[in-house]
């Protein structure tokens, strides 16, 4: 029972911290489009800027738009997504919408359309990051090229592109041209913006090596301060047995473990592989 009751609790906890940080991205989004992008005309990609275009060219807002183009994608993610893909999409769509009603017609942070292509980019990315790592997502044509992506030999990040350079392109026939290429400049640092988000400003690096002289090398890792890992392998053409290191380091440790492992064995073939995200251990909260 007293098991039970820490678990509802922490479940609890995780859904309140989600919900806050849903918010906030909306938010975050809300404010960079209404206060940077708008006033001066300039628009993101995917379903917004559909919803933008829209709005300038019928008597309905931006909000009533940005809700009803992104229904039918989010009903289509139901089956491919999962349910948690779907509600946390949906509670972010919708309060994007009320906090976008709220700014509208403000007074613009800046009318230079090249500042608010690239500040808006940072504001409207970390929003769309926050709501991304926490489950959910602005942009109904994700699902779409997630779901397409089955079916093409196209990645998802191709068929995004191809439909985000229309959507842009767009842009040049509604508005201007010069309002076609500041939003594909917002619309880069926006994706760059959300990058960072999730994958973090720390760059992490997992590392193999395979070492005659295995337990120097490890040693010689374990006073850098890290961890390392054995895994027992063999080799494939004789089938002899060796010792495989495993650790994951950061970018200024890197050339250090490159050095020590070198200068114990010349010989040693290591694989260093960039790490998206990390949890535990010595990584934790990075």
């Amino acid at each position: 029972m007293i098991f039970q009751k820490i678990a509802t609790k922490k479940r609890i906890i995780e859904i309140a911290e989600t919900v806050s940080f849903l918010l906030l991205g909306a938010w975050l989004y809300a404010y960079g489009l209404e206060m940077l992008l708008v006033p001066n005309e300039l628009i993101d990609g995917g379903v917004v800027g559909i919803a933008l275009m829209a709005d300038s060219l019928t008597s309905l807002p931006f909000s009533f738009w940005f809700v009803v183009i992104n229904l039918p994608f989010v009903l289509m993610g139901w089956r491919s997504m999962g349910w948690q893909f779907v509600l946390s999409t949906a509670f972010a769509v919708t309060a994007v919408s009320v906090f976008s009603q709220w700014y509208h017609n403000p007074e613009a942070v800046t009318r230079d359309p090249f500042l608010s292509a690239i500040f808006g980019g940072v504001v409207t990315g970390l929003g769309s990051g926050l709501i991304i790592r926490n489950g959910g997502s602005l942009d109904g044509t994700e699902i779409v090229a997630i779901i397409m992506n089955r079916r093409i030999s196209f990645s998802v990040g191709e068929i995004i592109m191809f439909f985000n350079l229309i959507i842009l392109g767009s842009a040049g026939i509604v508005y201007s041209w010069d309002t076609a290429m500041y939003s594909l400049v917002n619309y880069f640092v926006t994706a760059r913006m959300v990058d960072v988000v999730i994958k973090g400003l720390n760059d992490n690096y997992a590392v193999f090596i395979i070492s005659q002289k295995h337990e120097e090398v490890s040693k010689a890792l374990m006073d850098m301060g890290g961890g390392v890992t054995l895994l027992h392998g063999c080799g494939g053409y004789l089938g002899d047995p060796r010792e495989i290191i495993y650790c994951v380091v950061n970018r200024l440790e890197l050339g250090s473990l490159k050095t020590r492992v070198k200068g114990i064995d010349e010989n040693a073939f290591l694989t260093i592989n960039s790490v998206r995200e990390i949890e535990g251990g010595r990584f934790r909260g990075r």
